[in-house]
């Protein structure tokens, strides 16, 4: 790979973490909307999740169209677009637009995100794509780790639309940086209806693209919710903000580690199935641990239901990165790899906008966050499933 190519690839991981940002800026601002929209703990969670609506309607959509409009300028105009919405945002004063702004943002994430993987395969050799995406895969905590710890002072000194504002540039900036110096799109191949058909059935005709989907909407759907919901379960608890932001900035960041390790392991030979069974079950066990009664309230039981969060989401991390892989090695062709991550994409945001909700739900019902473990317990399971599927597929075990 050469240093230009190396670049350019990390310039492409920049754009995927700030248009990540946009996902990842909400849930510091939490406990300031609801005070000054006078939202309900539900309302939040909707707001939380909205973004996702676009990923979660359009990803296969998006994911046929890439190819043909060019991943550098899907992409592009992804960050162009989540940035204009999150500027617009920091004007208004009502709930509604806020939220219709949101799922703006959503569908500028999704056009951004989306086509990452590809424009890495494009960029990098063969034997450096497992790394690559690894890290890839850790843009999403690393860009929710930096809106937690960044957030709460940002607003703290220049209210919240100045946060919106903030994020809207970055993401406006690097969507230049990226016509300016990546490689230009290749010609388009002019395909039909008939073509784009044939590539939709393809696709969900193999069972591979399914796994990877649902795998990573009962991933992301438990890690956003115990994530986005941090800040709030803390303030419930008496912790002042400023040390819940650094906390919970922390549970989000050492989602990277596993991300990060990913790809090496992969690269050494340790199953894809493997790595997912591990991240699911250490997710389970440590989802019960951080909000089930199995811990004290007092003494060292706060430390140890922190420690749980800790392990939950770094251990977790392997996940993503995973299947970031799995998504382009179990794609069913070489012209359904966009495709497939698209499909991918969807099913992540599927599982990102029923998360949050369902989780604020059961703690409403409830009155606590006591039973919060029996979402993530059951996305767990889930998962734990999935990953026994994928040990079946000679192409999951492949390294």
């Amino acid at each position: 790979m050469t240093p230009a190519s190396s670049g350019r690839a990390w310039l492409v991981v920049g754009g995927g973490a700030a248009a990540a940002a946009h996902i990842g800026k909400l849930p510091p601002a939490l406990p300031v909307l609801r005070e000054a929209l006078g939202l309900t703990l539900v309302e939040a969670g909707f707001l939380l999740s909205l973004v996702q609506l676009a990923g979660m309607t359009l990803g296969l959509l998006v994911g046929l169209t890439a190819d043909r409009l060019g991943l550098k300028r899907t992409m592009v105009a992804g960050l162009a677009i989540a940035g204009a919405a999150s500027v617009a945002g920091g004007f208004v004063q009502t709930p509604a637009a806020l939220l219709a702004l949101r799922a703006a943002e959503g569908l500028g994430f999704l056009l951004a995100f989306m086509p990452g993987p590809g424009l890495i395969r494009r960029l990098v050799p063969r034997e450096r794509m497992s790394g690559m995406l690894g890290v890839w895969g850790a843009n999403m905590a690393f860009a929710t780790a930096l809106t937690l710890l960044c957030g709460p002072a940002w607003m703290a000194w220049a209210g919240w639309p100045a946060w919106w504002w903030l994020l809207g540039g970055m993401s406006l900036v690097l969507a230049l940086s990226l016509v300016r110096h990546l490689p230009p799109d290749p010609h388009p191949v002019t395909t039909g209806a008939g073509a784009w058909s044939a590539r939709v059935r393809q696709t969900l005709a193999a069972p591979g693209p399914w796994l990877v989907a649902f795998a990573f909407g009962v991933y992301s759907g438990q890690w956003l919710a115990v994530i986005g919901f941090l800040p709030s379960i803390y303030q419930a608890a008496g912790i002042h903000p400023s040390v819940a932001a650094v906390a919970t900035a922390f549970a989000a960041g050492v989602n990277m580690t596993g991300s990060l390790v990913s790809g090496p392991l992969l690269q050494r030979g340790v199953p894809a199935p493997r790595l997912l069974a591990f991240g699911f079950a250490t997710m389970g066990v440590c989802g019960v641990l951080a909000f089930a009664d199995a811990l004290p309230d007092s003494g060292p039981g706060p430390v140890l239901r922190y420690v749980a969060v800790l392990a939950f989401s770094a251990v977790g991390g392997v996940i993503p990165g995973t299947l970031f892989s799995l998504a382009v090695r179990l794609a069913p062709g070489e012209d359904t790899v966009s495709t497939t991550v698209g499909w991918m994409q969807q099913w992540s945001a599927f599982g990102q906008f029923l998360g949050p909700p369902a989780v604020a739900w059961v703690a409403a019902r409830a009155g606590g966050w006591e039973w919060s473990w029996i979402v993530t317990g059951g996305c767990a399971a889930c998962g734990l499933v999935l990953a026994a599927l994928a040990a079946r597929m000679p192409q999951a075990r492949a390294h």
